[in-house]
């Protein structure tokens, strides 16, 4: 497995993008997200996605000469139109927008459509913590990728619909980021690339029967992602549902259907709070710390070192990767390097 450094991973991966005419600006901006999810353990949202979209400029679905359109907005709401523009581009618009109403107006909420691949969803939250706002994140595709079927059923209706909720805490915010089915698309495309069985209880084929087959997913007639929840799938399934309304209806985008409409991208519901506003900065913060201690003081049961927190995985995963490097299996390093060379872009030096 290569190991590489985050600096010389960001500055491939932007490199890479500039070469298909990604301004420089959303270049970095973009590379760096893509890294950030690599270095806390997402690689499905990592750079993992590069080579799609670069396949997605060259056919023209994601227009790097767009402009944000503000179709509708008040002191605490806004609807935008991204045009297809760059995924995370809108998205890190789109939140900056609603923690500047947040801060001045207790409160805001966004909605978004005709936007590329926004990326991980955690990330807008780390940055309304960072301005002490509480918030809430969620995405559709238009309809335009059905990945998860409902429970009983053989073939997929939803996208798998994630969704994120941050916490501002002084010493780390909680952070909780997941997809409503039992695992990320990316994560199975990621095993696809490294020709790697799936886990059990993440997919099932065309007939509905379990399998670990990543190709299943992409097959014609394809499988389909498990909702999440184990026995009880309809929990997940359900969730997924509303995300798909409150991300698709309500944004003036579109819901999952038969025939996709659209080409890939995402809907996006954005919610920022602050909490001075509601039961004050001061008691809200004093009540999310006591609850950390309390839980975090949790007798643990044999074999268990500590208790988790939303977002200490990731937090975990950030630190050891600062000091090791980012790992990338062969096979997602191989696709890099095959787009380098066709882009003419230099290959930096990895370890083995």
């Amino acid at each position: 497995m290569p190991t590489i450094s985050p600096k010389a991973l960001t500055d491939f991966s932007a490199a890479l993008l500039e070469a298909v005419k990604v301004s420089p600006n959303e270049a970095t901006r973009c590379a760096a997200s893509l890294v950030d999810s690599n270095m806390r353990g997402y690689d499905s949202h990592g750079v993992m996605r590069i080579p799609f979209y670069v396949q997605m400029i060259e056919a023209g679905e994601i227009d790097l000469s767009s402009q944000i359109e503000i179709v509708k907005e008040s002191p605490t709401s806004l609807v935008a139109n991204a045009n297809w523009g760059i995924g995370q581009s809108a998205g890190f618009w789109l939140a900056d927008k609603l923690i500047q109403k947040a801060q001045q107006n207790g409160m805001a909420i966004g909605t978004m459509y005709r936007a590329g691949h926004i990326g991980r969803l955690g990330e807008y939250c780390e940055l309304a913590a960072a301005n002490n706002l509480v918030s809430q994140v969620m995405v559709n595709t238009h309809g335009a990728i059905c990945r998860m079927a409902p429970p009983g059923g053989k073939s997929p209706r939803l996208g798998t619909n994630p969704i994120a909720f941050g916490v501002p805490h002084a010493e780390t915010p909680l952070i909780l980021d997941f997809s409503t089915s039992a695992t990320a698309e990316g994560k199975v495309r990621v095993n696809k690339i490294a020709k790697k069985p799936c886990p059990e209880g993440w997919l099932v084929d065309c007939e509905g029967r379990p399998t670990t087959d990543p190709e299943s997913l992409y097959a014609d007639p394809c499988g389909s992602i498990l909702p999440f929840g184990g026995t009880q799938m309809y929990k997940g399934f359900g969730l997924g549902v509303m995300v798909d309304i409150f991300s698709g209806a309500l944004s003036g985008g579109l819901c999952s259907r038969e025939k996709a409409e659209t080409q890939k991208g995402n809907c996006v519901f954005m919610m920022m709070i602050n909490p001075e506003n509601f039961g004050g900065a001061e008691h809200f913060a004093a009540e999310v710390n006591q609850l950390i201690n309390f839980i975090r003081d949790c007798p643990t049961a044999e074999g268990v070192s500590q208790i988790m927190l939303p977002g200490d995985p990731e937090r975990l995963a950030f630190q050891r990767k600062q000091q090791e490097g980012i790992f990338l299996d062969g096979e997602n390093w191989a696709k890099l390097t095959e787009l380098a060379t066709s882009l003419g872009v230099s290959v930096p030096d990895v370890a083995a």
